[in-house]
């Protein structure tokens, strides 16, 4: 991969007709900083001065340069506001940023518009006023529903929250809702993660995401795992729990249909699936990435430097890169292999369609048609599957 100036990668952005486009946009708050988060989030105490109506008014104005720069936008097939803790903007503030996307981009028929929201955040009146903004879908951060899991992770909403938030963004009318799990928290049991899967498919959500615990470096949780007081997550238990999510929303009528992700029919979330399956994005928000073309390209983090580069009338781009053919040839496979769709076994390049008796050989994947698919066990290891096709 080259990496060029930013100047340079703004004259180069363009989008590819024919593949799907969405926005991203990030929003940079959070009240409170969870333990294992490492994401571009900020606390009040971290802003430095920065706050939601200067970051709106900067959202706006990437919007608009984004627009330009794309010279006749593509219709907007999806929509995702992610965080940090968008619902903390409240009702107003998220229409807002959606009147904001169409003030410069059109949003095609049907698309799908999804906002995170943190349950401690959320309530009747968000969901209402959401749905009626135009917002089709909302994900809440649910985590567990067990009390000491919430609190090695520094949750601060209540077991029960997040499953009330669902019900009621369910009774607003959001027919696509989605609640998020982490499994594989220090102190988490086997029965402590099979009530939260069956609390979560008793809320009646159409979609349920799942994702193992990460130690990342620099986080809070790091700390305690460094100095002792918690547990490192262990391979082979997070890898029992996932069967037994797996299990349990399989049994309920939430199918995969990526490896950390599960739907009812007709729930999938059409924003993610352009991310895994060839899609193309703008991302907006300090930090937000993108990837047009052959470009990805990454703005820069602090709200503050965010605001004041767009004061000056230029893109907040941090840098960006290049994808040459085999880069996007890894990305491809990689990506693709995770969905339950599975990799068109013509994208595979004559060595690599001769490696792939062997997975079959070892269970972790099977043909059907043209199709590579990863069996149950390959799920497990669908990070070694890929090594081993690109060797």
């Amino acid at each position: 991969m080259t990496v060029r100036t930013a100047a340079a990668q703004a004259a180069a952005l363009s989008h590819t007709v024919g593949r799907p486009f969405g926005i991203y946009i990030h929003v940079p708050f959070c009240a409170t900083r969870c333990g294992y988060c490492d994401f571009n989030t900020y606390t009040p105490a971290e802003l430095g001065g920065a706050n939601p109506d200067g970051w709106l008014a900067a959202l706006r104005r990437e919007l608009a340069l984004a627009a330009e720069t794309l010279g006749s936008p593509p219709p907007v097939q999806t929509v995702f506001v992610g965080g940090g803790t968008p619902s903390l903007l409240g009702g107003s503030g998220l229409r807002a940023v959606l009147d904001g996307v169409r003030e410069h981009f059109v949003l095609a028929p049907g698309a799908e518009v999804t906002t995170e929201a943190n349950p401690e955040s959320s309530g009747p009146e968000l969901f209402d006023t959401l749905l009626d903004a135009g917002y089709t879908r909302v994900s809440l951060g649910m985590q567990s529903i067990a009390r000491h899991v919430l609190a090695v992770l520094d949750r601060v909403h209540s077991p029960g929250r997040a499953l009330q938030a669902a019900e009621e963004a369910r009774a607003a009318g959001f027919e696509h809702v989605n609640l998020d799990l982490i499994y594989g928290t220090p102190g988490e049991t086997d029965d402590d993660l099979r009530r939260s899967a069956d609390a979560a498919i008793a809320a009646g959500v159409d979609h349920v995401s799942a994702y193992a615990l990460v130690v990342e470096d620099g986080t809070a949780l790091a700390r305690r795992v460094r100095r002792g007081e918690v547990a490192a997550p262990d391979d082979d238990v997070l890898a029992a729990r996932y069967e037994l999510l797996d299990a349990r929303l399989s049994a309920a009528g939430l199918t995969w249909y990526e490896v950390s992700n599960w739907a009812r029919p007709g729930g999938e979330c059409r924003h993610n699936l352009g991310y895994w399956d060839g899609g193309e994005w703008w991302g907006a928000g300090p930090g937000a990435h993108g990837f047009l073309g052959d470009t990805r390209w990454w703005n820069v983090k602090h709200p503050n430097t965010y605001a004041a580069t767009l004061a000056r009338g230029e893109l907040p781009l941090a840098d960006y890169e290049i994808l040459d053919g085999v880069d996007m040839h890894v990305e491809e496979v990689m990506l693709r292999l995770r969905l339950r769709s599975g990799l068109p076994l013509p994208l595979l390049t004559a060595d690599e369609r001769g490696r792939v008796n062997g997975l079959v050989d070892d269970r972790l994947v099977h043909v059907f048609g043209d199709r590579l698919i990863l069996t149950d066990a390959g799920r497990l290891l669908a990070d070694g599957v890929v090594r081993t096709l690109l060797a």
